[in-house]
């Protein structure tokens, strides 16, 4: 069903229309029935492109989409909105959520009277999945009605023992969201498939293994012995696939979605239920008159969403509006390749995905090293001031995984690259993907492979390496300095008040150092990991003549495309704990429990060894001196650093008092903590043998200050 594209759509509008949302059909209307005083309503919105308007020009294919009868592009992509049933208790603020991978994974808090929107904007995912915010795009053609055909990769690891079937959508990149594109036809010598024992984050792999055509077949074996059942959504091999091995498969698919079209359908609902009275056919919009003032949202894969859609212009509405006022895009370091032929947009960072190709900072700069032409992710709608107000908010795990690195200092690393007035960066320290689970665990937690990397690791299983992680996952959270975060956004947006100055590792301050041990200052000692080569590459590609990559935009030439160069990483410098030093530092940092990384090893599969998807690790302290001088740790005991638990519960309280007074902790959130740290029981009630008022660890605490 996703290639159909439904022509009849827009039926009963009116001949003459301007592009945009033309129609918005409810399917439920009903109290929110979780939040009092809040309805929720879903629906379908229709829209339509022009595909000569200069906004919607750039959207890769769209000129070889079917046109309507108004020589129009339609799309329809689902919608939630959530808003106070009485609208005059209303902030006047719209938040709209970029969603991941289809799915809503940024809280709400209802208190301030916010609207709350999101839609389906990935178009390989299958079009009303249940759960799922989607978009239905259509296929583009040739100009004479021909398929369009190109190059497809396809890779799959980790396989079961005695698995002789696969479905092309359990692929990496494809596992959250749709598959690969359908192959142009089913005879097994028109593809290649090999198989490889092994291969490093930088392409370097051992010699592949070339499946003869009459091992393997697009087919399903599940039931019916080698060749199975023709079917071009799985392959089957004969004798079945080695688990030990890594699977590669390339053919020639066919049949492109226009996938870029949801950067418009985006820009489009934003604009209607922000600006719009009502749509063609009369059905009027709740919000008009209400909204204020916009904000995007987005973490992790739509945070990468949100930085293309700024990078391509689309925060400009077609009538010249501004779309957006603030946005906050979080955990993303990327772009995201939906402007792509054939692009992945549910995909990470793995290896031969594109994401950080092009411009990935935010002022305008030149990369001499890939020879790209000047330019920055607000590049276009700093030349008629539509940029919004940004918040860019990242941890640990972005530098380690996503290749934060040539956000900050380019792609040479020679200094850093400057923030433009509008944006103002927050990087908190010594955190995994998303966060951890917060608290004052003292022990290990549940093991990485057991317990997801954070909120937009829930979202997403895709695998970088795969396989469990080998460490406890990280419990240091990030959602509390978030939602101050945001809270401060509205204000800069609202108010115009200043926000927290920026706060993130720098260069300059020579806190972004090599990924090695050495150069980082990380404690050497069996209790910990070791760092030296688990840091993700930035790799340069050869993409070909039709791919823009500043805009991550167009077609690529081959695939697995061309290793041509590899650029070194920056990661944050810590102390002899093994924390960061830059940055904004959690309570639960600031009262350190253990050593808190932003990466973790794989600990079985292909990659063993290798960097652990989207995790990062916990090594707690040890209890006593005696204890870590058994271990041979170097790291303080917890009774070293705090004496006792009012010790411990003192440093917890001047964190959180003096992250509210920066404005990074809600008063709230600061109050929770602090009791969250007076129930943990950290170590024992003690007073000194003197029998003072005070306690060993609150004189310890009085004289930090």
């Amino acid at each position: 069903m996703r290639h159909e594209w439904i022509a009849a759509a827009l039926l009963g509008c009116a001949a003459a229309a301007q592009a945009g949302v033309v129609r918005v059909v409810v399917e439920k209307r009903e109290p929110h029935t979780p939040v009092a005083g809040y309805e929720q309503i879903e629906g379908v919105a229709y829209g339509e492109l022009d595909p000569k308007d200069r906004h919607n020009a750039l959207i890769t294919d769209l000129a070889l989409a079917p046109l309507n009868a108004r020589g129009m592009v339609e799309y329809a992509t689902t919608f939630t909105l959530e808003m106070p049933e009485d609208l005059s208790h209303a902030s006047g603020f719209l938040l709209y959520e970029v969603v991941n991978r289809g799915r809503s994974i940024v809280p709400d808090r209802y208190d301030a009277g916010d609207v709350f929107l999101t839609s389906g904007w990935q178009g390989d995912i299958d079009w009303r999945s249940a759960g799922l915010e989607t978009i239905r795009v259509p296929v583009a053609h040739n100009p004479d009605g021909t398929p369009i055909t190109g190059p497809i990769l396809a890779r799959f690891l980790n396989l079961a023992p005695g698995q002789n079937t696969v479905a092309l959508r359990t692929a990496v990149g494809y596992v959250s969201s749709g598959a690969p594109p359908m192959p142009v036809d089913l005879d097994a010598a028109h593809a290649r498939l090999v198989s490889r024992a092994w291969e490093s984050v930088t392409g370097a792999a051992s010699a592949d293994t070339i499946i003869p055509a009459s091992e393997w077949a697009w087919a399903d074996c599940t039931n019916e012995p080698f060749p199975g059942k023709p079917d071009p959504a799985h392959i089957c091999v004969k004798g079945g696939f080695d688990p030990d091995r890594l699977y590669q498969l390339t053919y020639t698919g066919k049949d492109p979605l226009v996938l870029g079209i949801g950067f418009a359908a985006m820009r489009d609902l934003n604009s209607f239920f922000r600006f719009a009275q009502k749509d063609e056919a009369g059905w009027a919009n709740p919000l008009a008159g209400r909204i204020r003032f916009a904000i995007g949202r987005g973490a992790s894969q739509s945070g990468n969403a949100m930085r293309s859609f700024l990078n391509l212009g689309f925060n400009e509405a077609e009538d010249g509006r501004r779309v957006w006022d603030g946005a906050i895009p979080t955990i993303a370091a990327r772009q995201v390749p939906l402007n792509v032929r054939f692009g992945i947009p549910g995909g990470a960072s793995a290896l031969y995905e594109v994401g950080s190709d092009g411009v990935v900072w935010w002022a305008d700069w030149e990369d001499t090293v890939r020879h790209h032409a000047k330019s920055g992710l607000l590049h276009r709608c700093a030349a008629n001031d539509t940029c919004p107000k940004i918040f860019d908010v990242l941890g640990s795990t972005e530098f380690w995984l996503l290749r934060a690195s040539a956000d900050f200092v380019g792609t040479d690393n020679r200094a850093d690259i400057p923030l433009p007035a509008n944006v103002r960066r927050y990087s908190i320290a010594s955190t995994q993907h998303g966060g951890g689970r917060g608290g004052f665990a003292t022990g290990p937690v549940k093991p990485a492979a057991v317990e997801n990397a954070g909120a937009a690791a829930r979202a997403s299983s895709n695998p970088i390496a795969g396989g469990p992680c080998v460490y406890p996952p990280n419990p240091n959270p990030e959602f509390e300095i978030y939602r101050a975060l945001l809270a401060d956004l509205k204000e800069w947006v609202a108010e115009g008040k200043e926000p927290p100055p920026s706060s993130y590792p720098q260069l300059g301050e020579h806190e972004l150092v090599p990924a090695n041990a050495d150069a980082m200052g990380f404690p050497r000692t069996a209790v910990l990991p070791n760092p030296d080569g688990m840091v993700n590459p930035l790799l340069t590609y050869g993409l070909g003549p039709n791919f823009d990559s500043n805009d991550l935009s167009g077609a690529l030439a081959n695939e697995p495309p061309t290793v041509v160069g590899v650029v070194p990483q920056l990661v944050p410098r810590v102390d002899p704990d093994g924390n960061e030093i830059g940055g904004i530092h959690s309570v639960q940092q600031m009262a350190a429990l253990g050593t808190y990384l932003g990466w973790n090893v794989t600990a079985t599969g292909f990659a063993k060894g290798q960097l652990c998807s989207l995790a990062g690790s916990f090594i707690p302290f040890a209890a006593t001196r005696a204890e870590r001088e058994a271990l041979g740790d170097p790291r303080l005991s917890l009774e070293e650093r705090y004496g006792d638990q009012e010790g411990f519960e003192c440093v917890v309280r001047r964190a959180a008092k003096g992250l509210v007074d920066r404005r990074l902790l809600l008063e709230n959130d600061a109050s929770r903590i602090v009791e969250e740290a007076s129930r943990s029981r950290v170590l024992p009630d003690a007073k000194n043998a003197s029998g003072e008022a005070k306690t060993i660890g609150e004189r310890a605490c009085a004289r930090a200050d």
